[in-house]
């Protein structure tokens, strides 16, 4: 009987406890929790293949738009570089023919090649060349100094008609043709610094920079009137040659003018100014290098009345 009894209170005990509400509120997000699965508007059916093309419309969505035109499934066609497809020499024309590195020159080497091409700029030092190669048309500055160049020949800057410098800086040249350099309509600078020059070609009207010093120019070396039509001429240089004489008559133009350790011994009084018209002014000849010479220039005071400055030389 006890056993009865106290099976009939533990079921009843559970009973209660079943029974009993739930203190602890549980809320559902879903708004349809409480229908059946079958009665859902829109049921959750699974498909494997269906997921995954959602998951892809998904994720193409989300990219940007400059990425998805590189996702679509046209095939992409590669534009051409005209550049990278068509080369062209430093003058611009095409390669056909003489090479995309410039003419060739007697060593089998296109001229970039052996030099350096920069733009329009040709640097051919210390190459140990023996002769001028060939430039390419638009070469604009020539610079081939420290070689062993002897001779410049007519043709050597032949139709080259946008050179505008010429350095040939330490070279052997000893020997240059008198139409080398004047049929250049641009060239501007010429420089033959250092070499072995006993007597100068006909120059171009255009220069504004010469600078033969360090040559063997002697008392034929200049012809007369070298330097009469040379209008724009700033900068002459001469220093350390065998002048016996300053070459005139000099340009109005000029600025500066070095003839330095050569061997002038004299100076006329209308070499630089005009005696007979003291109203006459020569103001742009501010630099004038005579030191070096066995002249003394106070044997010649009223040469230098039109001057701004008085000439760097012997007073004594």
């Amino acid at each position: 009987m006890q056993t009865f009894v106290n099976i009939f209170l533990g079921f009843f005990i559970f009973e209660s406890v079943g029974a009993a509400p739930i203190t602890d509120t549980i809320i559902y997000d879903s708004e349809f929790y409480d229908i059946p699965l079958g009665e859902l508007p829109h049921p959750f059916v699974y498909d494997e293949n269906e997921q995954s093309d959602q998951l892809e419309t998904e994720i193409g969505t989300a990219l940007p738009a400059i990425i998805q035109e590189s996702y679509s499934s046209a095939p992409l066609t590669e534009e051409p570089d005209e550049d990278a497809s068509t080369p062209k020499l430093i003058d611009g024309s095409s390669p056909q023919g003489s090479g995309v590195l410039g003419p060739q020159t007697q060593d089998g080497l296109p001229t970039c090649l052996l030099c350096t091409c920069l733009g329009t700029t040709v640097y051919c030092d210390d190459h140990e060349l023996d002769a001028i190669p060939p430039l390419p048309k638009k070469t604009t500055y020539f610079y081939s100094r420290y070689n062993r160049i002897r001779k410049i020949n007519r043709n050597d800057f032949a139709k080259l008609n946008n050179l505008k410098r010429i350095d040939l800086t330490a070279n052997f040249i000893s020997e240059i043709h008198e139409d080398a350099f004047r049929r250049l309509p641009q060239l501007e600078e010429l420089v033959l610094r250092d070499n072995r020059i006993r007597q100068l070609p006909e120059l171009p009207p255009t220069l504004t920079f010469i600078d033969v010093s360090k040559n063997r120019l002697g008392r034929k070396g200049i012809r007369n009137e070298a330097f009469k039509d040379l209008h724009e001429l700033q900068h002459l240089y001469i220093t350390d040659n065998n002048l016996d004489h300053i070459p005139l008559p000099l340009p109005e133009s000029l600025q500066a003018l070095h003839l330095q350790n050569n061997n002038i011994q004299e100076m006329h009084e209308d070499t630089f100014c005009k005696m007979k018209d003291f109203t006459y002014v020569r103001r742009a000849l501010e630099d004038i290098r005579l030191d070096g010479n066995p002249i003394n220039l106070s044997k010649t005071p009223y040469a230098y009345m039109c001057l701004p400055r008085l000439p760097v030389g012997n007073l004594i």
